[in-house]
């Protein structure tokens, strides 16, 4: 293995290739980008450490990194039948091989179509909106699998008109109920990075954002609304006069900024200007030319907040920290902990038309997202030196108990059926729902901020759904099938850990499983315990 100051950079010169006639710069090779990263990063961060943790840990063992790998693209495990087949393949290019399988998998769009369901509809101004959800996580699990463009689907979000039950790119402006000052925040806060928000009433205390500046991002959006069309429907559309709007009250086609010392009066007319650029509008523009206008500035290539707020959210997700921590706290006031590996990702991101799967692909191509775990203290001084620990999101928690425990989604008549039986009056909700419902989580948070709690711990040790697939006494369930074939306790207990945590047991784990069931009298019981503890570990319940 060379070592890092031989890595070479010399096919730079000719990584970003302008492409005649079109206008457009060509994507570079994955695996060139992916080199020239981690060049970057040992320059930025282990350049000359004298401390053994924040030198670059090892590669990660390869039943490590591909149930890493999995849950990361498809949020599941791989099966056994997988990493078996993985396992027995010894070529070199056997992960890149793996990679593009998984890219190419239906689940991939799925996915992170929830991942980013999450996102927008976790800030939320009103829980109504929550109808929108299916129709966004339908819609983003289209874009991905058929290879999207992250500035493509930026403009659909921001430009959105038309029916809330249908289009899911109408799920920013129905989240915040089309209300101008929050739909400005979170397009900042969602495609820029830029907690802009913090100057609605202030100046911001730790950035250069006036409040004037937030007022007049927020006057791209005072001529949109949502109006109802019928019984339990709802449309986004562009308002060409005042008029009331249902939930909205009297809505007017400009935005003021509030008076702070006189609440009552109507405030300070803003014109539309883009605070990250100072580009502005002409007075009295339709809806359309508005949003459009934004939507063009806010993607633009020459302006970096844009593709450096998607860089640095999916290597958040995928290598366990981001460049900038929160992920959606960026700004030229902000400490960048590798600034000019974030800026070269960024470019190449930019170069390759904003291809969502060309990011992912060059991302996990990376020795930075290939090393072994360590937890953040051990990772202090070089944050990139390792990837960090993560605790499964709730849908792929979700999915991992599923395949482990061989449960499937439940029909929608039995989901509801249940769940009105253990929750009387409340709306049904299936398996997936109740977990989500109990390990959701903001995904913009710090991972830091983000803990296990007493109604998750519950959920794990006493759910009747649960504790009824994990038992060896009920007919069809996983494991009652598993002992009558598999006679051989050794055997039996490595198929759990391949089914649970996708690998073998350790020597030592083995031994404590063994040495149990021969302790217990009934077998039965003795892999009941031994299953339960394997779906209550750490091991299971994070991402290494």
């Amino acid at each position: 293995m060379r070592r890092w100051s031989q890595v070479s950079t010399g096919w730079l010169l000719t990584a970003i290739v302008v492409t005649l006639g079109s206008g457009k710069a060509s994507a570079a090779d994955p695996q060139k980008v992916a080199t020239q990263v981690d060049a970057l990063l040992a320059r930025e961060h282990f350049g000359g450490t004298a401390k053994a943790s924040d030198r670059p840990a090892p590669r990660a063992a390869d039943e490590t990194f591909l149930r890493r790998v999995s849950l990361d693209l498809i949020g599941e495990l791989p099966s056994p039948a997988d990493a078996a087949t993985f396992m027995l393949d010894h070529g070199a290019s056997k992960r890149a091989a793996a990679v593009d399988r998984l890219l190419a998998n239906e689940k991939f769009g799925v996915n992170w179509a929830r991942y980013w369901r999450d996102v927008v509809f976790y800030r939320r101004s009103d829980d109504k909106a929550l109808y929108a959800a299916p129709i966004l996580e339908a819609y983003l699990t289209k874009q991905f699998n058929e290879g999207a463009h992250w500035d493509e689907m930026a403009r659909q979000f921001i430009t959105a008109t038309g029916d809330a039950k249908a289009d899911g790119n109408t799920a920013i402006i129905v989240a915040q109920m089309a209300n101008p000052a929050d739909t400005a925040s979170e397009i900042s806060r969602i495609f820029l990075g830029i907690q802009i928000q913090c100057a609605q009433c202030h100046n911001h205390p730790f950035d250069r954002w006036r409040r004037e500046q937030f007022h007049e991002l927020a006057a791209f959006f005072p001529r949109v609304g949502i109006v109802g069309k019928g019984k339990g429907a709802a449309s986004v559309v562009s308002l060409t006069k005042a008029q009331n709007v249902k939930g909205m009250g009297r809505r007017e086609l400009e935005h003021f900024m509030p008076d702070l010392k006189n609440p009552k009066a109507k405030g300070t007319l803003m014109q539309p200007v883009f605070f990250a650029t100072g580009k502005k509008l002409d007075e009295g523009l339709a809806d359309e030319e508005r949003r459009e206008k934004l939507a063009e500035w806010l993607t633009a290539r020459e302006d970096g907040w844009f593709a450096k707020a998607f860089v640095n959210r999916v290597w958040s997700e995928l290598v366990g920290r981001g460049f900038y921590e929160p992920v959606d706290d960026l700004g030229p006031d902000r400490k960048c902990s590798a600034p000019k590996t974030l800026d070269y990702l960024s470019k190449q991101f930019v170069a390759s038309d904003h291809d969502v799967k060309w990011l992912y692909r060059t991302i996990v191509a990376t020795a930075a997202y290939q090393r072994q775990s360590r937890s953040r203290p051990e990772t202090s001084g070089a944050p990139m030196s390792a990837t960090c620990p993560q605790r499964l999101r709730a849908d792929q928690l979700y999915n991992s108990l599923a395949a482990a425990l061989e449960f499937g989604e439940e029909a929608p008549s039995q989901a509801k059926k249940q769940d009105k039986n253990k929750n009387p009056g409340k709306n049904p909700a299936g398996r997936r729902d109740r977990i989500n419902r109990t390990f959701g989580y903001d995904p913009s948070l710090r991972r830091e901020d983000i803990a296990g709690s007493i109604p998750q711990a519950l959920e794990m040790m006493n759910s009747t759904d649960l504790n009824r697939a994990i038992s060896a006494r009920q007919a069809n369930t996983m494991l009652s099938k598993l002992l009558a074939e598999v006679k051989d306790d050794e055997k039996a207990v490595g198929e759990l850990y391949r089914r649970c945590l996708a690998r073998a047991p350790k020597p030592a784990e083995l031994k404590v499983c063994l040495t149990y069931i021969g302790e217990c009298k009934d077998r039965n019981e003795a892999f009941e315990d031994i299953l339960w503890s394997l779906v209550n570990s750490s091991d299971f319940l994070y991402r290494e």
